[in-house]
């Protein structure tokens, strides 16, 4: 992929997440019809992203407590998505943070965190 076409996908990909920041600063998921959980909905069990269109919309919201509660993995997960984010984009800058973020000991570590969460939280409902 050339440097101008990559450039374009980054354009994008902001302005996709833009506009899906402003629909959820807007609308409540939790009224309005959007998507519910097909595993919750089958099952009757959460799943680790259970929640988290509700605390996405708490969060924009800066309803930290509420995001919480509707999906605490997801609030926690902010802050390492966007260091990821920037590693991603420094990874010429910063090689080092760059391999280190995307080594199989973190994945495996992320790996671990969501299935602990998974099972945590249709244990002691949560």
């Amino acid at each position: 992929m050339t440097l101008r076409a990559q450039k374009w996908w980054i354009a994008g990909g902001v302005v996709c997440g833009l506009l899906l920041m402003a629909l959820y600063a807007i609308v409540d998921p939790a009224t309005a019809p959007f998507p519910r959980c097909p595993f919750l909905m089958l099952t009757g069990l959460k799943c680790p992203g259970c929640g988290s269109q509700r605390a996405v919309h708490a969060l924009l919201h800066a309803d930290f407590a509420a995001a919480w509660g509707y999906n605490a993995l997801l609030v926690v997960s902010v802050p390492v998505v966007a260091l990821m984010v920037y590693s991603q984009f420094e990874r010429r800058k910063r090689p080092r943070l760059y391999n280190r973020l995307n080594s199989q000991a973190v994945i495996i570590t992320a790996l671990v965190v969501i299935l602990i969460w998974w099972i945590a939280r249709n244990i002691w409902n949560f």
